[in-house]
């Protein structure tokens, strides 16, 4: 056996040794969810930024930097690698500001466990239209998000010890489904502090040692300047509309967090309110480095092995580590891509069966079933979610292109009317049904027309979604309930 895989398995064995570990800490619903909202900032911080990040960043976003540089001199791509790596920061810094402290205290105020139940609970108290749609766009996004996760499992198996595709997506979503059923949140949140860790020494280190071995800044520059000096132009020598597009694009992925129900169940788990701010200093550093280091990987990269020696951009990552690194360090820096979808795949899994399990089984067909029951159901779900995202892991499309759709669709749906219901009093139900359909509608035909290939679908969803919001509520003053910002007390 080599030392690669020594590593790998090694890794792997902690990481189910863990969801072994905290299968017993689950004894209800809120421990399976949200592990009964007594989870310590360095825990909730390095799990909500690993699980925000995925393998679209180790493996798609050092893919594309690999493949285009800082910004895109192609102008095909409608998100150049610098551009998304300042857009996210910016979206991080974003999201803990605007909306985790606010939603940590309001949502165990109103006892919920789910971003739908809470969207319900905060309105009207009992509103099946509002939760059913809420779930209804979770499930359809995160099954394709995991997907993505799943397909990145495939290929760093597949680059590291040639397995078929194939074989790779169905190791990795198994461990990830094992995992998640055995210890619900608690595995989900311990198994991302371990992986957050392993992420960012990947990100970090093989970047840093890669341009040593290229002799600093001066040798990269010279090698990439030598493939085409616009590689290394913020704007890639684009102009007019097109470095305006790419610009927004990247920025459009930053204002995706304000939205992912993945991310908003962290800020709900938290154990109190106080300890938001240290967690939210934890996860923005973390983010510069993590953002930064997949940029830089992706050019060092470049200058390394030049262009066009990868067919498949995403793959260059593992074959970076075995060609700098000992074989048994790189098999740990390989499980860092492993890290990166796993910490994604087992949040998103939780989120959707909490979905299903709370939001639709419990809340609308079963409300007076026992937590044991509940538990069973929920672990149920997963499994067939995750059975249906290996599926859908097999499509053509990239990971890149897999994440960008579900993030899109996400952010669009739920960024403008959480940020709106946790700030402006003025917020109604109806303007809150109103701007997820908006958003969520307006990616989904973005996506699918000519013309919405020059501007990444989220950015006019985002801002229809929250226009719609806005009316919508204006609209309902009449008669509709209002909810004050900052005491949740009903004004009308």
């Amino acid at each position: 056996m080599s030392a690669v895989a020594i590593g790998f398995i090694v890794y792997l064995l902690v990481i189910l040794v863990v969801g072994i570990m905290t299968a017993h800490l689950n004894k209800s619903l809120p421990d399976y969810l949200l592990a009964g909202r007594r989870l310590g900032p360095w825990v909730v911080a390095f799990s909500e930024r690993a699980s925000g990040e995925s393998g679209w960043m180790i493996l798609g976003l050092t893919g594309l930097a690999y493949a285009s540089g800082l910004g895109d001199p192609t102008g095909t791509r409608l998100q150049p690698a610098f551009w998304t790596g300042i857009g996210g920061v910016t979206g991080v810094i974003s999201a803990w500001l605007l909306v985790a402290r606010r939603l940590r205290e309001e949502s165990e105020r109103l006892g919920a466990l789910t971003l739908p139940r809470f969207l319900e609970l905060r309105f009207r108290g009992q509103d099946t239209t509002i939760r059913f749609v809420a779930t209804g766009i979770i499930a359809f996004c995160f099954t394709f998000y995991i997907a993505a996760q799943f397909d990145a499992a495939g290929k760093s198996l597949q680059q590291t010890f040639g397995w078929a595709h194939l074989a790779g997506v169905m190791v990795g979503a198994a461990i990830i489904v094992f995992y998640t059923i055995m210890g619900g949140f608690f595995a989900v949140a311990w198994t991302d502090f371990f992986q957050g860790w392993i992420m960012i020494m990947t990100l970090v280190l093989l970047p840093l040692v890669t341009l040593f071995h290229l002799g600093g800044v001066e040798g990269l520059s010279e090698k990439i300047r030598a493939i085409d000096p616009q590689l290394l132009s913020l704007g890639g020598g684009r102009s007019g509309w097109t470095l305006i597009a790419g610009i927004l694009g990247g920025f459009g992925v930053g204002i995706g967090y304000l939205g992912q129900p993945h991310l908003m169940a962290r800020y709900m788990s938290i154990r109190s309110k106080e300890d938001v701010k240290v967690a939210r200093g934890i996860a923005i550093v973390w983010s510069f480095f993590s953002y930064g280091g997949a940029v830089l990987m992706g050019l060092v990269a470049l200058a390394y092995f030049g262009g066009g020696y990868f067919d498949d951009p995403e793959r260059m990552m593992p074959e970076l580590a075995v060609t700098i690194f000992p074989a048994w360090f790189a098999g740990i820096l390989i499980s860092g891509a492993l890290a990166a979808m796993m910490s994604t795949a087992d949040s998103q899994l939780l989120v959707t069966t909490s979905s299903v399990s709370e939001d639709v089984y419990h809340a609308s067909l079963h409300p007076e079933a026992e937590q044991k029951h509940l538990l069973l159901v929920s672990r149920i779900v997963t499994l067939i979610i995750g059975l249906f995202a290996i599926a859908l892991s097999q499509l053509p499309q990239s990971i890149f292109d897999k994440v960008l759709f579900a993030w899109g669709g996400l952010g669009a749906a739920f960024g403008p009317t959480l940020v709106l219901t946790l700030w402006w009093r003025g917020t109604t139900r109806n303007g809150v049904l109103a701007g997820m359909l908006t958003g969520f509608l307006t990616v989904v035909i973005w996506d699918n027309i000519p013309w919405g290939s020059h501007l990444y679908s989220l950015v006019p969803g985002f801002l229809l979604a929250g226009t719609a919001t806005v009316v919508g509520s204006l609209l309902d003053r009449g008669g509709a309930q209002k909810v004050q910002a900052t005491t949740g007390e009903q004004v009308g």
